[in-house]
């Protein structure tokens, strides 16, 4: 009895140990990071070696505690030999770079070979463990078919390959799992997540929420709406819009189905939020620097060209939320009680704004000022973060309570930044293994020239017509993206389709990426399969099909913008100027149209309610993407007629200047 006590007493003890070496694995992992964009004496391809081996440490680490914890010892004994197989290949060609990656380039050596199998079943369980089978499908599959292409049927048959030409392609030649996707993750992604973890640490999130509460006291919709702003501003920097429903779900969907929503709506508005947060400049859910690198522009250009695009989105989404809210009937009534304990003084205020403001001007300057690189912009914006992260509330806490009083909330607030460099490394491993993984599946594609087949099968399909192709390809697009995470959903489409829309259709390169980005993040809403929607309603307790369908209402101009991008290319402009103000403003109304009419609870009998979202529906979709100017004009007055109808008919309101003529 005593021994088994014994025991019982050594598992949280043990626990507590891997809990403390999972934080010490994650600032050595910081460490490394922030020391290479400072020196970068290493070149990209040693150094992207060395990063897959530390964030794996920190992965491994963080998820046998997490395993262990949860009793579920075999998952621990089977994550730990996956991981240091990687850890350890990390190590070997770190420190063989030279002869393994100059000297011996195009072939291995037998032990390699066999560190090589193991890489590849070891990264295949970790990629199975965090994405599920869905996802494995697609890198195995891939995988068997790089060895198997001479048997695939028509267009898609290749040569195939010998499986050292395999092995060579994804390990050993450092092309594959090590590849520019990997090394660009460890150059511009990590700082980026670092920020955010650190953003996390020291409460900006709790900023967020309590200025939505504040919002909601002078909008009816202000429950959801604070729902809409926190989980697309988390999810802008979650990078996983299924993920992210889980996270910021948890707290936000209880609190609209309190305020009287029905649960269908609130699951519906969350994985809307969730889904749409990922295209939401700067970051974009991490695609944005995949895109920089892929058309040699640079960041800021790319977050440029994103923000009429997103500005519609956000907008069009918040209009219906709006009336989604509205049709519930709920009370849409926040109270700070309920989340937080006091209110801010004025003082705090302005501390906060300097504390969170000041590090966000820093990126902003550096990179569209000063033009510094991603890295080192990142690399300062960091450490401007500590240092207000930390002085900030040290100086306003010493200035309204005494010397003593600094010195405890120095101390906290010290801890409060080694929890968000944890949280940092803990947020960016599995976006790591899943860019590793597909970081292979590109080096394949490319050896068995599948991007140029598919090319020759949209172009078959679609006839040469330009609808057809946009369609087709953001039919693929949704197929690829689901249930990947976003700059992974991205990165496919971005080497199957955006060459064929920009080589054979003339489409522009910027608009094409962004053409399949926004139609990749669709698989988040789109039945069968809507992850974002699945988890949205599991944690609603409401019927999956009603949450796609509360969810695709809410979202429809999102199904139409890459449509629209393709028809009026000056929405997506690197440069912009009144021409792209002028075609945003008006594609915008037309995606108000189609959220009035899909939305906005009519008092109507069912016939004419019906007709009447039909034909609002279908003059906004015509509108958000019809080329000519004065079309668009026309349309947007016809929704004008049609909304003042509604006030002046059924509202009985009345027209301005009217009065005095009835008089």
């Amino acid at each position: 009895m005593s021994s088994q006590t014994e025991r019982s007493g050594m598992i949280p003890q043990f626990l507590r140990g891997l809990d403390v070496t999972v934080t010490i694995a994650a600032i050595v992992f910081w460490a490394i990071v922030l020391g290479w964009a400072y020196t970068q004496t290493l070149g990209r391809v040693q150094y992207g070696v060395i990063f897959v081996g530390g964030i794996m440490s920190v992965y491994a680490l963080d998820q046998t505690r997490q395993a262990i914890e949860n009793g579920d010892w075999i998952d621990g004994a089977v994550l730990l030999p996956a991981t240091i197989v990687l850890i350890t290949s990390s190590l070997y060609f770190a420190l063989n770079f030279e002869l393994v990656y100059i000297q011996r380039q195009g072939f291995a050596v037998p032990h390699e070979y066999m560190l090589a199998r193991l890489v590849i079943v070891s990264l295949l369980y970790l990629t199975w463990r965090e994405f599920g089978n869905l996802f494995l499908g697609v890198v195995g599959g891939m995988m068997l078919y790089g060895v198997f292409g001479n048997h695939a049927p028509g267009i898609l048959e290749h040569a195939g390959m010998q499986e050292l030409t395999l092995l060579q392609a994804l390990v050993t030649d450092l092309y594959g799992f090590y590849g520019s996707l990997t090394q660009l993750t460890a150059a511009w992604i990590a700082p980026f997540l670092l920020y955010a973890g650190l953003l996390f640490g020291y409460g900006a999130f709790d900023l967020i929420l309590r200025i939505a509460i504040v919002a909601s006291k002078h909008i009816k919709s202000g429950v959801a709406q604070t729902a809409v702003l926190a989980s697309a501003v988390i999810g802008s920097i979650n990078g996983s819009y299924t993920a992210n429903a889980a996270m910021t779900g948890s707290f936000t969907i209880p609190t609209m189905i309190e305020s009287g929503m029905a649960r269908h709506r609130a699951a519906g508005i969350e994985s809307v939020a969730s889904t749409s947060g990922q295209v939401l400049p700067p970051v974009m859910g991490a695609s944005a620097f995949v895109m920089a690198s892929y058309l040699g522009v640079t960041y800021l250009n790319i977050v440029v060209a994103g923000l009429v695009p997103a500005a519609i989105l956000v907008a069009s989404i918040g209009i219906a939320v709006h009336y989604t809210a509205l049709s519930d009937a709920s009370t849409q009534d926040m109270k700070f009680s309920a989340f937080f304990d006091e209110v801010m003084s004025n003082r705090q205020k302005v501390f906060e704004a300097i504390r969170f403001g000041v590090p966000f001007f820093v990126l902003v300057y550096l990179l569209g000022v000063a033009q510094y690189t991603v890295m080192t912009s990142a690399l300062y914006t960091i450490v401007a973060m500590v240092i207000t992260g930390i002085s900030m509330p040290t100086i306003q806490r010493g200035l309204d309570d005494s010397a003593t009083g600094a010195v405890e909330e120095f101390k906290t607030q010290f801890w409060n930044t080694v929890k968000g460099f944890r949280r940092g490394a803990i947020i960016l491993a599995p976006i790591a293994i899943i860019l590793v993984s597909i970081n292979g599946v590109i080096n394949i594609l490319n050896a068995t020239g599948v991007p140029n087949k598919i090319a020759l099968l949209l172009i078959d399909l679609s006839g040469g017509v330009l609808l057809f192709a946009v369609l087709l390809s953001m039919l693929v697009a949704i197929l690829m993206g689901i249930g990947m995470p976003t700059v992974a959903a991205y990165v496919i489409v971005a080497i199957l389709i955006a060459p064929t829309l920009i080589a054979d259709f003339n489409v522009p390169e910027i608009v094409a990426h962004y053409t399949v980005f926004y139609a990749a993040i669709l698989a988040g809403i789109t039945p069968p399969v809507a992850t974002a929607a699945v988890v949205a309603a599991g944690i609603a307790e409401a019927n999956f099909w009603q949450t796609c369908g509360a969810a695709i209402k809410i979202a429809a101009p999102l199904f139409v913008l890459p449509i629209a991008f393709v028809y009026n290319p000056a929405l997506v402009n690197m440069d912009p100027g009144l021409n792209t103000l002028g075609a945003g403003t008006l594609v915008l109304l037309g995606a108000v149209t189609m959220i009035y009419g899909l939305n906005y609870p009519f008092e109507l009998a069912f016939g004419p309610r019906t007709v009447l979202r039909t034909v609002l529906t279908v003059l906004g979709v015509f509108v958000m993407v019809y080329p000519g100017r004065l079309v668009k004009v026309a349309g947007i007055a016809v929704f004008a007629a049609v909304f003042l109808a509604e006030k002046v008919m059924v509202r009985g309101l009345e027209l301005p200047f009217t009065t005095g003529a009835r008089q």
